[in-house]
């Protein structure tokens, strides 16, 4: 573990794989899905949201046109799109090294686009 290291809370939304697809991302993080593990499946992107929020954990999502708007509206929370053309593998690999380089306050409030790694 790099110096510093922050364990993030992750909430998958729901139109992510289960956190058990994400090995690496799975044993260094607190990650968490919202139809899986929190049983709130089927509920609107600004109920995901408002969850995350609640329970300060950043969303990754591959939605990332719905949520994208949501992302500066809270601190508590941040948003982390991933790209669905990208085999979990690489998702789990890409957003491990992502989080492992972010302290613990570098997502929050933000919208951030795994592809490219750009935030705003």
């Amino acid at each position: 573990m790099p110096r510093g290291f922050y364990k993030h809370k992750l909430l998958l939304d729901e139109n992510m794989p289960s956190r058990h697809y994400f090995p690496r991302l799975n044993h260094l993080f607190d990650v968490k899905h919202i139809a899986v593990d929190l049983k709130k499946g089927s509920i609107r992107d600004e109920l995901v949201y408002e969850e995350a929020v609640k329970l300060h954990r950043l969303v990754v999502t591959f939605n990332d046109d719905d949520f994208k708007p949501l992302a500066e509206k809270s601190k508590a929370t941040g948003i982390i799109a991933v790209s669905d053309h990208v085999p979990n593998e690489q998702i789990d690999k890409k957003l491990t090294a992502l989080l492992i380089k972010s302290n613990a306050h570098a997502l929050q409030g933000k919208f951030t686009s795994l592809t490219g790694e750009t935030t705003f």
